[in-house]
């Protein structure tokens, strides 16, 4: 535990039974009251459905204050790190608790470098897969075979294995992404080229074909690389729960990768900016305007629904979508008169505009996330509705991996086993079938 409790609450049940509970403080944040004891000391257990209200560790990663509309990783605000930082050098931050000198960082991104091509007989997965499947499917299925082809350093005890499986994933992952959206669209797999940045080398496997050149558009390249800072963690949600949770049972990190994954695809995570999407698509394509579909919203009784806006954590305006807003405004300036797209962005800046604006989503604080300017950035590239958890996972990767080696150096560590609260039949006794 970070700081030794220094004061403590008492729990009295109605018979009298009581415990005594030190409360413990972290660097910023609610305290949290110590309940491991309560089974023993009240004979009870704590229950809180969706675990809304438990710290299920100590972590010195990243901090959020809902409140106040505030994301830190490892102590930098996220505007600095938007503002002066590349996804990389995040990396490194998440990783190894300090941003890197010059000579750590080309170290580092000399690794991830030569560790991005994925083994070829991977390839071959790829081939397996019906050409429709989806991208995310493809892309937990092949995260969990990397043990497979990569088990010389899957010793979770030895810090050096650690290191290497981290580097691994954070390097494969854009290839392994890349190729199931090619394998959906039948063109020829584009291997990396270790000259050129992260996020360009991203852009180029995606959508380069050998027939012709390709240069990324900087816009985009920017745009992507802040949608992957943002991304890059966000304390303990369910999918880094998830990660967390079956890591501690000991499971290899590509495996335990692979369950965020899954974890991720629910489109209550991962899957929101996809819905944000859908939702300009039918406000766009409708003949009513934008105005009355957000007079719908504000009908309990109507099932229209407004996604994109408002957060589980943030009761303020995301510091991430404040970020990123100016960089979705920028691609929509970048976008020609006639391009395709164009009719989608300016239903979306209406709807912004309409909602920062009406007192009714001011009043509840219901300003745009980030998976709304997120979304209109990735469709703006190109890139197809279903790729875009796969971009969300690419981004996070380094978030779980970085929670995963934190967990293995913490020595309070246990395998995660939750408790319940039954509620089924009392003890009954078994009838023989021709009986009942």
């Amino acid at each position: 535990m970070a700081n030794d409790a220094k004061e403590s609450a008492t729990l009295t049940r109605a018979d009298g039974t009581s415990a005594e509970l030190p409360v413990y403080k972290g660097t910023y944040g609610t305290p949290c009251i110590d309940v491991r004891s309560l089974p023993g000391s009240a004979g009870a257990f704590t229950y809180d459905p969706g675990y809304a209200t438990t710290a299920s560790c100590s972590s010195s990663i990243t901090y959020i204050d809902g409140e106040n509309g505030i994301l830190m990783y490892r102590g930098y605000p996220i505007e600095q790190l938007a503002e002066n930082s590349t996804y990389l050098e995040v990396c490194y931050l998440l990783l190894y608790g300090e941003l890197p000198n010059q000579k750590q960082m080309d170290w580092f991104d000399n690794s991830i470098k030569h560790h991005s091509m994925v083994h070829e007989a991977m390839r071959r997965f790829y081939e397996g897969f019906r050409h429709d499947a989806h991208p995310m499917a493809i892309m937990e299925t092949t995260t969990a075979a990397l043990s497979a082809f990569y088990h010389d350093k899957i010793d979770i005890t030895d810090p050096e294995h650690r290191e290497i499986c981290a580097h691994r994933l954070i390097a494969k992952m854009p290839s392994m992404a890349s190729y199931a959206y090619k394998h959906s669209i039948g063109q020829p797999f584009q291997y990396p080229i270790n000259d050129l940045g992260f996020v360009e080398n991203f852009l180029r496997m995606m959508f380069a074909v050998p027939a012709e050149s390709y240069t990324a558009n900087p816009v985009f390249v920017r745009a992507l690389e802040l949608i992957m800072i943002l991304h890059a963690d966000h304390e303990q949600n369910a999918s880094t729960s998830t990660v967390r949770l079956v890591s501690s049972s000991g499971a290899n990190p590509f495996a335990s990768v692979a369950a965020g994954i899954g974890s991720l695809w629910g489109p209550a995570h991962g899957g929101a900016n996809e819905s944000v999407i859908n939702m300009l698509d039918e406000i766009t394509n409708s003949d009513a305007t934008v105005d009355d579909f957000m007079k719908r919203a504000k009908d309990k009784n109507d099932p229209f629904k407004l996604v994109g806006f408002g957060h589980r954590v943030y009761k303020n305006y995301d510091p991430r979508a404040k970020i990123i807003r100016g960089a979705c405004h920028d691609l929509l300036n970048e976008l020609d008169a006639d391009n395709d797209n164009r009719p989608l962005f300016e239903t979306a800046m209406e709807v912004e505009r309409i909602a920062l604006e009406d007192e009714y989503f001011v009043e509840r604080k219901l300003y745009p996330n980030v998976d709304f300017y997120s979304g209109i950035i990735l469709r703006a590239m190109g890139i197809p509705l279903n790729m875009f958890t796969v971009i969300f996972a690419m981004a996070r990767t380094v978030g779980w991996i970085a929670h995963w080696n934190e967990m293995m150096e913490d020595p309070e560590l246990r395998i995660g086993r939750p408790r319940q609260l039954y509620t089924g039949p009392e003890k009954r006794d078994y009838n023989d079938i021709g009986k009942r």
